[in-house]
C-alpha cells in the first residue's frame, strides 16, 4: 500500500480543509483572517437588493473556496436570482483599484451577474447601454461606485491598472469594471 494517498484523494483532503478552515474563520467574521500576510478582502453593498457582505476572499493569490461562493451568490442577477460563476480576477481588480484609492467604504454594485435572458430584456427595454454579448453574463463585470470617491476618480484608477474594460457612466453614476481586453469608453 501506498504512503501517499492518490492526486484525487489529496486534492479532497485539501478542498476539505480548505472549507473548513475558511468557513469556520468567515462565519465568525474574525479579524485574524484579515491579519494574515497576503489576505485579499472586499467589502460591497448591492443598491437593488440591499445586501452587504465583508470577507476575505483570498489569501495571496490563492483563492478561498467559500467566499467565492459567497460572493458568486451575492452578485447575482438581482432580475431573476440566477447565480452566475464570477471570474476571480475580477475581485483581485477591485481590490486593487480600493487600493490605489486608499478607499475604506465598501463598493456599491449596481450589476454583477446578469443571466442571458435579463440581458435581453435589458436590451430591449434600453435604447443601447446593454451589449448583446455582455461581459456580465460570463461573470467578468461589475458596475460599481465608491462613496466618497469621485467617479472620475475611480474610473482613472480603473484604466491605471490596464487588467480590463472601463467604461465611464457619469450620469447614471457608476464605473463599468471589467476583465475582458484593456479597453475604455
Amino acid at each position: 500500500m501506498s504512503a501517499t494517498p492518490p492526486p484525487y484523494r489529496r486534492r479532497f483532503l485539501s478542498q476539505c480543509t480548505q472549507w473548513l478552515v475558511a468557513g469556520s474563520v468567515l462565519k465568525q467574521a474574525t479579524p485574524s483572517l484579515a491579519a494574515v500576510a497576503g489576505a485579499r478582502s472586499l467589502a460591497l453593498e448591492h443598491t437593488h437588493t440591499r445586501e452587504q457582505i465583508a470577507l476575505v476572499y483570498a489569501l495571496g493569490d490563492d483563492f478561498l473556496t467559500p467566499a467565492l461562493g459567497s460572493l458568486n451568490h451575492f452578485l447575482r442577477d438581482h432580475y431573476s436570482g440566477e447565480v452566475g460563476q464570477m471570474d476571480p480576477q475580477l475581485f483581485h481588480l477591485l481590490h486593487q483599484v480600493r487600493q490605489e484609492l486608499g478607499a475604506r467604504q465598501p463598493f456599491q454594485v449596481i450589476s454583477g451577474y446578469r443571466s442571458p435572458a435579463t440581458n435581453a430584456m435589458l436590451r430591449g427595454a434600453r435604447e443601447g447601454g446593454v451589449a448583446r454579448h455582455s461581459l456580465h453574463m460570463d461573470g467578468k463585470a461589475l458596475d460599481v461606485r465608491l462613496p466618497g470617491v469621485p467617479l472620475a476618480d475611480l474610473r482613472d484608477a480603473a484604466r491605471s491598472l490596464r487588467r480590463g474594460g472601463v467604461g465611464f457612466y457619469p450620469r447614471e453614476q457608476f464605473v463599468h469594471i471589467d476583465t475582458g481586453r484593456v479597453r475604455h469608453w
